[in-house]
């Protein structure tokens, strides 16, 4: 009786505050929840469009003055872990220019997730207050929200040549699936 009486609805209280809370917190953080919306979005075409590729046109490029399809999955995983660590106030990597380039399929593919993964806590973590603090990107003064948009707009863009690379080796791109 005990349970019933007391217990059960003290716990139905208790979600309901959790959740309310919950929705409080994305309605007081909308522009970072924003953020983590479109963030995941390209995330998930970018990891579906370097799986989809076969491993053999990695070092296609479609005229000498642009980068290797290879070449453009190691510039998005270098320029999202740079913008990822300014944001948290890290130090930067080595200057990735001199390392060795990878080449190997399996190794961009790593590397590509290994920059979702160091920038995923980036982003759930990440607030409307904490993001108007500002960084220093390269010569700007940029907010942390306004940097880690610009990420989201990089990697927009390289998505399109991404994708135009599938389709002209005959592939779908992972954000065309299903579409007629």
């Amino acid at each position: 009786m005990l349970l019933t009486c007391i217990l059960i609805p003290m716990f139905r209280r208790l979600q309901l505050a959790l959740l309310s809370a919950a929705a409080l917190q994305a309605q007081d953080n909308a522009i970072s929840a924003d953020a983590r919306q479109s963030y995941a979005l390209v995330k998930d075409s970018l990891l579906k469009a370097a799986e989809r590729m076969p491993a053999e046109y990695y070092s296609f490029r479609t005229v000498p003055e642009v980068r290797t399809f290879g070449e453009m999955i190691a510039h998005v995983a270098d320029a999202q872990l740079l913008m990822c660590q300014v944001v948290k106030g890290e130090k930067t990597t080595a200057n990735p220019k001199f390392l060795p380039p990878k080449t190997a399929k399996a190794e961009l593919v790593a590397s590509l997730r290994a920059s979702f993964d160091y920038c995923d806590p980036v982003y759930a973590s990440m607030t409307d207050a904490a993001g108007i603090a500002k960084v220093k990107w390269f010569r700007w003064d940029m907010s942390r929200l306004g940097l880690l948009n610009w990420n989201i707009a990089h990697d927009n863009e390289m998505y399109g040549i991404i994708g135009a690379f599938l389709r002209i080796k005959g592939l779908v791109p992972p954000s065309s699936e299903g579409r007629p």
